[in-house]
């Protein structure tokens, strides 16, 4: 009997997209109660993107899709990926999912396509979730994006969640491959939950929850909300023990790791992981106070950046580690692929 070797999924193209519209820190300032100082001070960030009114999540992956297919060297056509995975918490609609409108708009074909909705840890999700089908040999390609257009669902007069959400989208393209030794290679996945906390990031209204109730006349809060204090106490925990299962699991040490890409929630998460961790804060890759928190854009973006400034090299090797609402989390290993470029 022939033996057939289990595939891996490797990564072959990168791509991003930042809606153009740039908002500072002094232009919230001037409408809410808060200060440039006040914002860097506690969240590292001193800009963030928020998409134009009329541009939704889809449009954001939309872009960012394409740019990965050019960065993998696909043509935006049928039978160019398998499957579109779309990571996000702001979809353009309660019903249907995003995926497939984004993949038709990329003239993807029948390929399958569907949304996870991991809030932050969204887009590790959907990594696992498509390395998974190219290793069931499900897929031979997969387009993985993880979009936000967080601006939509942010209460306009609350300083501590609209200072530190922005919009954006990132994606890659996985591939199959016999090779397991491939720079590219994802080696390893970790993914925990815990709804005991759920209440820890929601949105209170819009859901069933609250339609299923007719006898509550409140339309409820529409927003996006969060438990700052002990959501940055989870995320911090959680993602350290994700990172160390996961790191145990493929037998790499924390000295091991050139770099560390962690869900860009707020730079001292980020620097408190690290220091966690035991891994230098200059191996730990930064660009919230660029962008923002764009949630399930948020690991991409940071690729795209790092990979963009020359920061991954071939063979590194790459720690993904993400926290958000669920509560969920996850980890992904991965040595950075040879000869790719940003698209």
């Amino acid at each position: 009997m022939a033996h057939h070797q289990q595939p891996a999924a490797a990564v072959i193209g990168l791509g991003s997209h930042l809606p153009p519209r740039r908002i500072t820190n002094d232009e919230l300032a001037a409408r809410l109660d808060t200060d440039d100082e006040w914002i860097t001070t506690r969240t590292g960030i001193r800009a963030r993107h928020w998409a134009s009114p009329g541009t939704s999540t889809g449009d954001l992956a939309v872009e960012a899709g394409l740019r990965a297919l050019m960065s993998a060297g696909l043509r935006p056509e049928p039978g160019a990926v398998d499957a579109v995975v779309l990571a996000t918490t702001t979809p353009d609609h309660p019903c249907p999912a995003t995926a497939p409108a984004v993949a038709a708009r990329l003239q993807l074909g029948t390929a399958a396509a569907y949304d996870i909705a991991g809030v932050c840890s969204g887009f590790l999700y959907a990594l696992a979730t498509a390395s998974a089908q190219i290793i069931a040999g499900q897929a031979e390609r997969v387009l993985v994006i993880g979009a936000e257009t967080y601006s939509t669902i942010l209460n306009p007069t609350d300083r501590t969640t609209s200072v530190i959400f922005g919009d954006g989208a990132g994606a890659v393209v996985l591939a199959a491959t016999r090779d397991a030794e491939r720079p590219g290679v994802l080696l390893g996945v970790d993914l925990g939950a815990d709804g005991s906390q759920a209440d820890l990031i929601r949105i209170p209204a819009g859901g069933s929850r609250q339609r299923a109730n007719p006898d509550d006349p409140e339309l409820g809060d529409p927003y996006f909300t969060m438990q700052g204090k002990k959501v940055f106490t989870a995320a911090v925990t959680r993602m350290q023990h994700s990172a160390t299962s996961l790191l145990d699991r493929i037998g790499w040490s924390t000295d091991q790791v050139d770099h560390l890409v962690g869900h860009q929630a707020n730079v001292r998460i980020l620097k408190a992981l690290a220091r966690q961790l035991d891994i230098p804060e200059d191996r730990a890759v930064i660009n919230i106070d660029q962008v923002g928190n764009t949630s399930a854009a948020s690991i991409p973006l940071a690729l795209a950046d790092a990979t963009a400034a020359g920061r991954l090299t071939p063979g590194s090797r790459v720690l993904l580690t993400a926290f958000g609402g669920g509560l969920t989390w996850g980890s992904v290993a991965l040595t950075w692929p040879d000869g790719l470029t940003v698209g």
